[in-house]
């Protein structure tokens, strides 16, 4: 096995000027070390990357402080040692991440599109569950990193969600008066109107405005209970589908009583939504 490292080195005493590499990387000098069993040699580079591996395998190891750059530079690395791959397209691909939407360019090429908008109250409670329970973070830490990143969320990620053909809305429960547990939710799944080959699930009668609270001897329902609604609605400016749930499932095998009353779901078979929960 060859071994090839790279050091991104800020201050060395015979170096005493910053360079800009070829790969547009600001060091003091880019170093690179290989070795192999016939040969060992150290040189400064500015030029092409070369490996002497003899057709074996090569491990890159990439050391800098942070904020240095890494990720930009191990992205043009992977460029400039990777050869041309083929992807064949698969029936369905998903392009996930935080700015899926943010360019016209970019959202033109998308079939679908969907938003997933988790309220404040909401993502409040899940951080402080993820980093406070599992990762040992502090109150105060949380508050800090949410309030650091609002600016950027609400300038370039937020306003994704007006291109979106479905928005999946995670709001608090209104089912509890002044609940901050955050563990019963109500869930928004707005969709829009005259999407080419989407067609909005509805329930009971599409078009209407329908209220509905099915517990009773049908289905096991503990406190609060579960609240359904569905209707017609506006949303940016366009023409929208509501369906709505609050509250939870005790047992989720009785989803299928739910299932039943829903239209435009398409599943393969009865009960498929309720075998994949």
């Amino acid at each position: 096995m060859a071994i090839c490292t790279f050091y991104t080195i800020q201050s060395l005493n015979s170096i005493s000027t910053p360079t800009k590499t070829h790969l547009g990387f600001h060091q003091k000098q880019l170093l690179f070390y290989s070795t192999s069993k016939k040969n060992s040699r150290r040189e400064s580079t500015t030029g092409t990357i070369t490996c002497s591996a003899e057709n074996k395998t090569v491990v890159i190891g990439l050391a800098a402080d942070s904020g240095c750059g890494k990720s930009t530079f191990m992205r043009r690395l992977t460029r400039l040692l990777d050869p041309p791959e083929l992807t064949k397209p698969p029936k369905i691909l998903v392009i996930e991440g935080l700015h899926p939407m943010y360019d016209e360019r970019v959202r033109d090429l998308l079939d679908f599109s969907i938003y997933l908008d988790i309220s404040n109250e909401v993502k409040f409670a899940w951080k402080i569950q993820r980093d406070m329970a599992e990762r040992g973070h502090s109150l105060e830490s949380i508050k800090a990193s949410i309030e650091a990143r609002k600016p950027d969320f609400d300038a370039y990620i937020d306003p994704q969600k007006q291109y979106a053909d479905a928005v999946i809305e995670v709001l608090p429960t209104q089912l509890i008066p002044d609940d901050n547990e955050g563990k019963v939710l109500r869930v928004r799944l707005i969709m829009k109107e005259g999407v080419k080959y989407f067609n909005p699930v509805y329930l009971f009668d599409e078009g209407s405005t329908v209220s509905w609270i099915p517990c009773g001897r049908k289905l096991t329902c503990s406190y609060p209970g579960i609240k359904f609604s569905y209707g017609p609605d506006t949303y940016y400016g366009n023409e929208v589908s509501v369906l709505e749930m609050d509250g939870q499932f005790d047992r989720l095998d009785e989803l299928i009583y739910i299932e039943s009353h829903l239209s435009n779901i398409s599943t393969k078979f009865y009960g498929e939504v309720t075998n994949k929960c």
